[in-house]
């Protein structure tokens, strides 16, 4: 297993950062998958897969430079420089485009495991992938980008609470296979049995993207560290569950969308991000749903998580059940 070796000082400074070419490369490493793991990411893949699939076949070279810079086990670190905070995409893919054409072909004999293909003995790669990552964020990330950060900074306000009721080491189990608290000032990042690395002293930055199969580490020198991991899966599709015609009928489709996605707790935020509505829209429809005794509220650190009581996880099972019975 790859772990790092990190200071009390170092984990009490880190963060939780939203970096948007983050969400570009985990979106790009989607479309080189082609796996969905939700109704949401197979309704994106239909929607950009094919035309991905068009501009690669029309570019050999570029579609080699993936198939050789994605790993089963190792990303080239040229294609995924470290996130900073409130670093732009722009910004990030500069660093991208900027690599050293000779640094670059290093990386991928890493990420091959081997030598890189005579194809690939060319030195316009980083501007090449800069080109499709740009690619990627225009027409498959930046249309969504609003609804995707709001689903990302509500993550965000459930790791921190997290952290808050059980501590570092309960938000790092939970993060993304493979990554755990080891203890001893430990911290698993994944499966794979690299050598350790001691980061104490350094930056450490912990970043949420909406990919669901898809997480990795990357470093800067000795300063600089990033553990990018899927956010939680209760966010990751905001149209995933469907609202029962009846419930909507009864108490309203925006009512009931936010009844139906209490089944775990989540924060107003974070009730915003994956239903779409206001602000003000889901503290009124809150507060109707705990007059009604429906849902219930609990402090955690500094959130207030909402979640459904027995009588309204009774009606939302009610109205699924007749739903069922009417097709």
């Amino acid at each position: 297993m790859g772990w790092w070796q990190i200071n009390a000082d170092t984990l009490a400074g880190s963060r939780f950062v939203i970096s948007p070419f983050a969400e570009a490369f985990g979106s790009l490493r989607l479309l080189h998958t082609a796996e969905a793991a939700h109704p949401g990411e197979r309704r994106w893949l239909d929607a950009h897969l094919p035309d991905y699939r068009r501009r690669l076949a029309g570019d050999p070279v570029t579609a080699l430079l993936v198939r050789a810079g994605i790993g089963k086990e190792w990303t080239a670190d040229f294609l995924a420089p470290t996130p900073r905070d409130g670093e732009t995409f722009e910004q990030a893919v500069a660093q991208v485009r900027a690599a050293c054409p000779a640094g670059a072909r290093a990386d991928l004999t890493v990420s091959l495991r081997g030598p890189v293909p005579a194809l690939l003995e060319r030195d316009d790669l980083p501007e090449r992938a800069a080109d499709l990552l740009t690619y990627v964020w225009t027409t498959a990330v930046e249309p969504y980008w609003d609804q995707r950060r709001r689903v990302l900074e509500a993550d965000v306000v459930a790791r921190t609470a997290q952290v808050s009721r059980g501590g570092w080491a309960s938000a790092l189990d939970t993060l993304r296979p493979g990554t755990r608290w080891l203890g001893e000032n430990r911290l698993q990042v994944n499966a794979h049995e690299y050598p350790p690395r001691e980061i104490s002293g350094a930056e450490l930055v912990f970043v949420p993207i909406t990919t669901q199969r898809i997480g990795w580490v990357s470093w800067e020198g000795t300063d600089r560290y990033a553990l990018v991991y899927p956010c939680a899966g209760a966010l990751a599709d905001p149209g995933g569950r469907p609202v029962p015609a009846s419930l909507a009928a009864l108490l309203g489709p925006a009512r009931a969308g936010v009844l139906v996605r209490l089944g775990s707790p989540l924060s107003t935020s974070q009730l915003v991000a994956v239903t779409g509505q206001g602000l003000g829209s889901v503290g009124r429809h809150l507060r109707v749903l705990l007059d009604a005794g429906l849902v219930e509220r609990r402090r955690a650190g500094r959130s207030v998580l909402y979640s459904r009581t027995a009588a309204g996880q009774v009606l939302v099972e009610a109205q699924n059940g007749s739903g069922t019975r009417r097709s």
